[in-house]
């Protein structure tokens, strides 16, 4: 691997050196220079030892100037005892262009001195991005990098999610393939996981704690084979679910049943630390309401319902707060309520994916080969009343990994345009949910552990691929 790590660094002009496994930085100028996007290109596309070493490089680089993954848990707790707040973490599920798009997230970050800040994959979208933890980490890390933001990095596991018709098919098998999912993610540097379990609630019984039940069991039983997998001196951050999104909206005495049975059924099973934050749902859905002209419905956001449940998840549990999912479709002027209101984490996913999708600088040739595809390939997701604006916006998500390559190899003044406009977005988004200035909050209760590559957990079997869990 030395060798190979050797090899991986040459276009670095000696700026950057490998010994006996190490990387040596002599130049720290090299890391934000273009041979960063070759040392990603192989880390993503290369042949296997080319992948490999350039993955290890690129985790080593991090190790030794701070962008090392690292777990939100500590700084949630410290909110859930009163010591910091007034902002929202936004949790950003990047799918399309992915070095592109976390470059812009770190540029817009790097700006205001912000340091709250998650990045995500969802189960599904490991699936049909074509993004397997390793790889996503790898990209964040040499993003980071390029751009000069020494922050350490939350890289989260969103939606580790269990598929309800596999569960009633088979519980144990679609556990435990949510259970490898994870292994491989922890393995591969996610120390943020949201385990969601909330497709197991079954609204037909007649008592809270009943319709909770299977949900806080499951979440409580995959907490502590999560807590099994911590390298050492990382404690996960793992964020619970009582609603799923686009159905019933939550409410606090729903909170209260899943959290008593959760707390109750993990210190039965051994007790560890528990949950940082729990996920509900207010009013949104995933990517939004497509109408039949493709523009998304307004959504009817309660937000007196998220404050409430926020304020009981700190209060009375300790943790960070309430999490709203489905949010990067909300109007522009909703985003500013999160921090007033005290929600600690949004996520954001679906708006990114159109801007560059609907950019005027994207190849009209290419999008209609991708849109083309969808036709053919994604034609059983058609609904019977479907238009074609509505059937494109709701599945051309399954085409970015069919056309990642190409995506990746647009000419680099398309990139850098599609880039501008997403760091823009995201320049937005951050100075409404206040999170300037909280790199001071991420060094004050935030510790990343130096981790070396060769120590990463080995996985020998992946988990299947589920394109319809979470997002």
């Amino acid at each position: 691997m030395s060798e190979a790590m050797a090899r991986a660094v040459t276009g670095f002009g000696g700026a950057i050196s490998v010994r006996d496994g190490h990387v040596e930085i002599s130049d720290s100028r090299g890391l934000e220079s273009a041979a960063m996007d070759g040392l990603v290109w192989s880390a993503v596309f290369g042949n296997d030892d080319e992948r490999d070493a350039a993955r290890a490089v690129l985790w080593e680089l991090g190790q030794a100037v701070g962008v090392r993954p690292a777990s939100i848990h500590d700084l949630y707790l410290a909110r859930g005892r009163g010591e910091c707040g007034g902002f929202t973490v936004p949790a950003i599920n990047i799918r399309m262009m992915a070095y592109d798009t976390a470059r812009a997230v770190f540029r817009a970050a790097k700006a205001i001195d912000a340091g709250a800040i998650i990045i995500e994959i969802a189960r599904s979208e490991i699936a049909y991005t074509d993004q397997r933890p390793a790889e996503y980490v790898a990209v964040m890390i040499g993003a980071a990098l390029r751009e000069g933001y020494r922050q350490p990095l939350f890289i989260q596991g969103d939606h580790c999610q269990v598929n309800p018709k596999k569960y009633a098919a088979d519980a144990e098998a679609e556990v435990g393939e949510v259970k490898k999912l994870i292994a491989e993610e922890v393995a591969a540097g996610f120390y943020n996981i949201d385990v969601d379990t909330s497709t197991l609630v079954d609204l037909s019984f007649p008592t809270l704690d009943e319709q909770q039940r299977t949900n806080y069991e499951r979440a409580a039983e995959i907490t502590r084979f999560i807590r099994g997998k911590e390298p050492k001196g990382v404690t996960v951050s793992v964020g619970g679910e009582i609603g799923e999104v686009g159905h019933k909206n939550s409410t606090v005495e729903e909170l209260h049943a899943f959290m008593q049975g959760y707390n109750r059924t993990l210190a039965a099973s051994g007790g560890g630390a528990g949950l940082s934050k729990i996920s509900v749902q207010t009013g949104t859905s995933h990517g939004g309401v497509v109408l039949p002209d493709g523009s998304i419905a307004e959504v009817n956001l309660d937000l007196e319902a998220l404050e409430a449940l926020s304020t009981s998840a700190r209060n009375d549990y300790g943790m960070g707060g309430a999490v709203q999912h489905g949010a990067s479709t909300l109007p522009a002027d909703a985003f500013g309520n999160f921090p007033r209101i005290e929600t600690a984490e949004i996520h954001l996913a679906t708006n990114f994916q159109n801007i560059v999708w609907d950019h005027p600088k994207l190849p009209a040739e290419l999008k209609a080969r991708a849109y083309e595809w969808l036709t053919t390939n994604a034609a059983g997701e058609r609904g019977a009343n479907d238009s074609d604006e509505q059937f494109i916006y709701k599945t051309r998500k399954k085409a970015i990994g069919p056309f990642k390559r190409e995506m990746w190899s647009l000419a680099p003044e398309i990139r850098q345009e599609i880039g501008q406009s997403l760091e823009s977005t995201f320049a937005f988004l951050f100075a409404q949910l206040q999170v300037g200035g909280t790199a001071a909050l991420v060094a004050k209760h935030i510790t990343a552990p130096a981790i070396r590559y060769g120590a990463l957990a080995t996985v020998g079997v992946l988990a299947e691929d589920d394109p319809d869990a979470g997002e």
